[in-house]
């Protein structure tokens, strides 16, 4: 079977059009139809059926896109297996969100210069959706994405993810709103000495307004389902995607967030712990099946692995 075809079937699968595989293949629509033609006789049964205007996949057509995926990977690790011993050079091109790359990618972008300076990172900073998009289209070697165990990602079989580290995450409110007993040690005033439960620090917040992420909805999830838990729905009212300036939001009085348990904060914000259940962001090192073992890439992964906690 030839393999372009092979990709052209995956992308139908995967975009639902002609004109769409067309658009991101750089071919016209009437050879994309053209070379799906010859991979059904090829393959000796029809794999497109017509629904109207359009075409969808036959269920041979389907099982065998299934296969495209298996069998393109399988490729993909040939072609990088070629010369594994040599020494890694290229750029590998790396979508991240700003948590990461400045935990992650900043570190291992300086000992690349100092111990593999024929390596170079180009970062592209982008929340996960952003990034998984960049993936599929092959703009991007690596994604960093992240979830949050209340609000788990999910991954299709064309992918390999690799776990790399886990944070865990609490409430910012104003200091004022704040009673001692849910404040964590260590942020302004007080700290509560035994663990508060989820619902309950945000049931002390059910009339606040909430800050939430303007480019992703992961942290709204989490918090939609913990203040479900305690019985309310959350006033939404600000998106910020920049975790300063939702500091800077709570301390001015304008509203309650989710930030990092182990943020510094500014004056006027303090940290609730949550528990029971705990919020935990999840880091994630991402690549397309069969990419991951480009020894650039290799190396990139190993490095960012290396720095988990």
């Amino acid at each position: 079977m030839d393999l372009h075809r092979l990709e052209l079937l995956l992308q139908l699968s995967r975009l639902g059009s002609m004109r769409e595989v067309a658009e991101v293949s750089g071919i016209g629509t009437s050879a994309v139809s053209q070379q799906l033609a010859a991979l059904s006789r090829e393959v000796a049964t029809p794999l497109l059926e017509p629904v109207g205007r359009r075409v969808r996949l036959t269920p041979a057509g389907r099982r065998l896109a299934a296969h495209a995926v298996r069998i393109l990977a399988a490729v993909e690790a040939a072609r990088a297996d070629l010369d594994p011993a040599a020494e890694p050079s290229g750029a590998v091109r790396v979508a991240a969100f700003a948590t990461a790359t400045r935990g992650d990618l900043l570190p291992v972008a300086r000992e690349l210069a100092a111990q593999h300076p024929a390596v170079h990172l180009r970062i592209h900073e982008h929340e996960p959706f952003e990034a998984m998009d960049l993936l599929a289209s092959d703009d991007v070697d690596l994604a960093l994405t992240y979830d949050y165990n209340l609000a788990p990602a999910t991954f299709d079989e064309s992918v390999d993810v690799r776990p790399l580290w886990r944070r865990g995450w609490a409430l910012a409110c104003p200091v004022a709103r704040a009673p001692a007993a849910l404040r964590s040690p260590g942020t302004e005033g007080p700290g509560g000495a035994d663990p508060v439960s989820a619902p309950e620090v945000l049931a002390h917040f059910r009339d606040d307004d909430w800050i939430v992420n303007s480019r992703n909805t992961a942290d709204e999830d989490v918090v939609r389902t913990v203040a479900s838990m305690a019985g309310f729905v959350p006033r939404v009212t600000h998106r910020v995607d920049n975790l300063e300036l939702v500091q800077d939001l709570i301390a001015a009085g304008l509203g309650v967030g989710l930030l990092p348990v182990d943020q510094a904060t500014v004056p006027g914000v303090a940290l609730c712990p949550l528990s029971d259940p705990e919020v935990l962001l999840r880091a994630f090192a991402v690549t397309r099946r069969g990419r991951a073992e480009w020894p650039p890439l290799a190396l990139v992964l190993d490095l960012v692995g290396g720095r988990g906690v």
